[in-house]
């Protein structure tokens, strides 16, 4: 009962709705007992939702791809997952075929960054790539009680996304947005940040997802760590001058009272750009960035709003996040899109996207994107299970 009473306040708090998806087998009651054809039929159905819809929407047909990146990351079948994908949709026999997996929720944009260097090796030969982002519950549902590996349960919900890229300039006329820059990061040399999200056995022998409370910690640090290398590329001139005044006036005051401490830059990011994609990876991490560096709530409704609607999709959410943006109109010709993402390891991946056609589509909010942002969020968890606070007990095992 102490566990079934812990799992329930943390889902009282994770900040997901309920219309969120979980794969079949835990439907059936199947969670301890998941085959390798639940994982299988849990890749067909999203592929088989979105690669025909994507193909159909472009007009573009499957034999037209030249790089194909599928990223899964904690499941890896043979034949991979990026044949299968070749399989069900006839591809060409010569099509650069790519799998990626173990790269958690910043995988994303690793497999864009893939398809760019295929794209730049190709050169001046036009390239098609597409790029295919979810990931496998059914297998990997714990069903232990130790709590910093049932915190996964609360966060990870089935979901995934097709993205298409060209460097054919002929549909340049066509694409929605242009990638400006790519910068990826990683700590794993700390062991803070390489531990907070770890795959292992419980005492009992039970596969989960251990998450620690210094999540939200490493990643700030990953996040910094990548705009060192990003800022200077995207912020204007008067922005880099001013945080390079504030960072010399800091080191002057340090050595004046003789300290040694890390310059804490107020770092405007939306100097650079004019929207942020963040990946919808937990409330701790949102509130963290939100905090530090000093956005407004506009700034991270779409993360929010996507981690109601669909919880922690791993590495596609970021697409979610994206699609809650183009639904709501927010996005214009010449906006700059700062996509931001973070995974295990600890990883940090970012890019910015400029705004170059129409985006108009409601994608995957079609069908309930006018009742977001709701006007209160009521918690059904909380309304039904209200007795789960009248203990609070040990928390100590939450980020929450």
């Amino acid at each position: 009962m102490a566990e079934f009473r812990f799992l329930l306040r943390l889902i009282s708090r994770a900040g997901l709705g309920d219309r969120t998806y979980a794969p079949r087998n835990l439907l059936d009651g199947r969670e301890e007992l998941a085959a390798q054809r639940d994982a299988v039929d849990e890749m067909d159905a999203c592929f088989d939702g979105a690669v025909p819809e994507l193909l159909a929407r472009t007009g573009l047909r499957a034999r037209d791809v030249d790089v194909l990146v599928v990223n899964v990351s904690g499941f890896f079948p043979e034949p991979c997952l990026a044949s299968r994908v070749v399989r069900r949709y006839g591809m060409r026999e010569d099509v650069a075929a790519y799998n990626l997996s173990g790269m958690g929720c910043s995988a994303t944009l690793v497999a864009v960054d893939v398809a760019r260097n295929a794209m730049r090796a190709w050169s001046p030969r036009p390239v098609v790539a597409l790029v295919v982002s979810t990931e496998s519950l059914a297998p990997h549902w714990y069903a232990g009680k130790e709590r910093t590996m049932m915190l996964a349960q609360c966060l990870f919900r089935c979901g995934g996304a097709a993205v298409l890229l060209s460097s054919d300039p002929a549909h340049r006329g066509r694409a929605k947005m242009e990638l400006r820059r790519l910068v990826r990061a990683t700590t794993a040399a700390s062991d803070d940040a390489y531990s907070c999200i770890l795959q292992r056995e419980d005492d009992d022998g039970l596969l989960g997802a251990s998450i620690s409370k210094a999540l939200p910690k490493a990643a700030l640090r990953a996040f910094s760590a990548n705009l060192q290398r990003l800022l200077p590329r995207v912020l204007p001139a008067t922005e880099i001058a001013r945080l390079a005044a504030d960072l010399a006036w800091q080191n002057l005051l340090q050595r004046r009272r003789h300290q040694r401490q890390r310059a804490k830059l107020n770092v405007n990011l939306k100097a650079g750009v004019d929207h942020i994609c963040l990946h919808a990876g937990g409330v701790a991490v949102i509130d963290a960035v939100k905090k530090r560096f000093g956005l407004e709530e506009r700034d991270v409704e779409p993360s929010r709003m996507t981690l109601h609607r669909w919880g922690n999709t791993s590495a596609s959410s970021v697409w979610y996040v994206l699609s809650y943006m183009e639904a709501k109109g927010r996005l214009r010709r010449g906006d700059k899109v700062l996509m931001v993402t973070f995974g295990s390891g600890f990883k940090c991946n970012s890019c910015v996207w400029e705004v170059v056609g129409d985006m108009a589509d409601n994608g995957a909010w079609a069908d309930c994107i006018d009742a977001y942002p709701p006007e209160s969020k009521p918690n059904q968890f909380l309304e039904k299970f209200a007795w789960v606070n009248d203990d609070a007990g040990d928390e100590s095992s939450s980020p929450f």
